[in-house]
């Protein structure tokens, strides 16, 4: 399989802030890269890399073999792009959005009207193709602003952020057109700091934190970083939270951790354990609002990852295989 893009090295500085600190990063051709990361990690400066609209100072960005810096007009006509912020003419109808990009690519009369109303209905905007944008919902422009990524029938596609603002059913309807993108043939890099997003997505991923890549892999490898299932305790009252940690610790030999406010967290190795836990907090008066036994979750490898490894360093994870 091809490598749709890959960056080597890639540093990008802004004054004396330097948000890419020589990032390696590769996709193959019709897959989805998530890419997660806090804010400030870089996402979306290395997005803009590989889109031609920033100059990188070191490393190479490639798509599709293309040098974005030697050759950024051919790399243009070869993505499609998405920002975090809906891009469309608010003026504008989502018909006649659409028919501007189609001629700002060059593309013949016949292929923009026949590229449109492909477009419109694949997302659902057939209905709503001759209103102007300023009275479309939030989830209806970010689908017009997708579908106007694609208007050049691009077979990479950049989506920064893409679902940021969207309640649940409009980021469920946009994974949608994500994975029939992708059914297609269509390469994804997604960057997002909805974990769920890129577990549902991603076929690998690659967690940024101040501007390098700390942990690469696919999602189960990811995993495998926190190990196995937890147990989590969320005690009713905040003075039994050093009691409780007591208990954990005694349970387990683990020291507990405190991925939220007012919650302790803490390896298991049976089930067992969590049943022995149970009946101490019930013997020992403690109420809970919160008592679970889970599976590790890409949260799990994110707050261990930009909890804990960074500050202490920012050297790449290396996830076992």
């Amino acid at each position: 399989m091809s490598t749709a893009f890959e960056t080597e090295g890639l540093v990008k500085r802004f004054g004396d802030f330097t948000a890419l600190a020589g990032v390696d990063l590769a996709a193959e051709e019709g897959t989805v890269l998530g890419v997660l990361g806090p804010n400030g990690a870089g996402k979306t400066t290395m997005v803009r890399v590989l889109a031609t609209l920033l100059r990188p100072d070191g490393g190479a960005a490639r798509v599709d073999g293309i040098d974005v810096t030697r050759r950024p007009d051919e790399v243009r006509r070869r993505i499609g792009l998405t920002g975090q912020f809906a891009s469309v003419d608010d003026d504008l109808t989502g018909m006649e959005n659409l028919q501007l990009i189609g001629r700002l690519l060059d593309l013949r009369g016949s292929e923009i009207r026949s590229r449109t109303k492909q477009l419109l209905a694949d997302f659902d905007l057939a209905d709503a193709a001759k209103r102007t944008v300023k009275t479309y919902s939030g989830g209806m422009r970010r689908r017009l602003d997708l579908a106007a990524s694609l208007m050049g029938r691009p077979r990479t596609v950049f989506l920064d952020e893409p679902t940021t603002g969207l309640d649940p059913v409009k980021r469920e309807e946009l994974w949608g057109v994500v994975r029939r993108l992708v059914a297609d043939g269509t390469t994804v890099l997604l960057t997002t700091q909805y974990l769920e997003e890129a577990d549902a997505l991603a076929d690998e991923i690659s967690v940024f934190d101040h501007g390098r890549v700390i942990a690469h892999g696919t999602p189960a490898e990811l995993k495998r970083i926190v190990g196995g299932q937890s147990i989590v305790v969320r005690p009713s009252e905040a003075g039994s939270i050093d009691a409780v940690a007591g208990l954990l610790r005694k349970f387990t030999g683990h020291e507990p951790e405190s991925p939220q406010r007012g919650v302790l967290a803490v390896p298991a190795e049976n089930e067992l354990v969590f049943t022995a836990i149970v009946a101490e907090l019930a013997l020992a008066g403690i109420g809970v609002t919160e008592l679970a036994l889970r599976l590790p979750d890409l949260d799990d490898v994110f707050f261990k990852l930009t909890g804990h490894v960074t500050s202490s360093n920012d050297q790449k994870t290396e996830v076992p295989a």
